[in-house]
């Protein structure tokens, strides 16, 4: 049991450190918009670890970032929003793919719409409580995956082949040499 704890805040602390690290690269030639860099980590930490440390690692993830890099913004409240909807993002695809045994493209696609959802709820009823335009709920289903739609195909691409890939490669591991360390 305590094992599986140890494992899970590791997993969890690599996949938030990839979810930081890996918006700077892409900020860094102007795409991160487009690209929804860190969206991956954090999808692929549900996929790995499960809801609570997907949810966990969504929910620091952004404010972690945003306190370190200044990425995503903390005022407008972006961040802020992001905090939910990417612990969304790691709940579900944790919950959809580990717990209710969905293949990966239905726990991907569940989990990036209910995320989206959440991101839009709270861009229509924050937002304004700032003083700022209210946002339609919609929006992040609607226009914002049109403008970050290069983003959406890569996460329908990367995340399955790397979740398949790293199941194949635990299978094909014999179970006699699981458990051993190399020399």
């Amino acid at each position: 049991m305590r094992n599986n704890v140890v494992r899970g805040v590791t997993y969890g602390a690599i996949f938030i450190a990839l979810g930081i690290v890996f918006p700077v690269f892409f900020h860094a030639v102007g795409a991160g918009k487009v690209f929804l860099p860190m969206h991956i980590p954090v999808l692929l930490a549900g996929f790995f670890t499960g809801p609570v440390t997907g949810a966990v690692v969504g929910f620091l993830t952004p404010i972690l970032s945003a306190l370190l890099t200044g990425m995503p913004p903390l005022m407008p409240p972006i961040a802020q929003a992001m905090m939910a909807e990417l612990a969304v993002y790691g709940l579900l695809s944790g919950l959809l793919y580990r717990a209710l045994r969905q293949n990966v493209i239905v726990a991907l696609v569940g989990a990036m719409i209910g995320g989206r959802l959440v991101y839009g709820v709270l861009a229509a009823y924050l937002l304004p409580l700032f003083g700022l335009n209210r946002v339609p709920v919609f929006y992040p289903l609607t226009a914002g995956i049109v403008g970050s739609l290069p983003g959406v195909i890569l996460q329908l691409v990367f995340i399955p082949a790397v979740v398949y890939l790293a199941e194949r490669t635990l299978k094909a591991r014999p179970a006699s040499s699981a458990g051993k360390q190399e020399a």
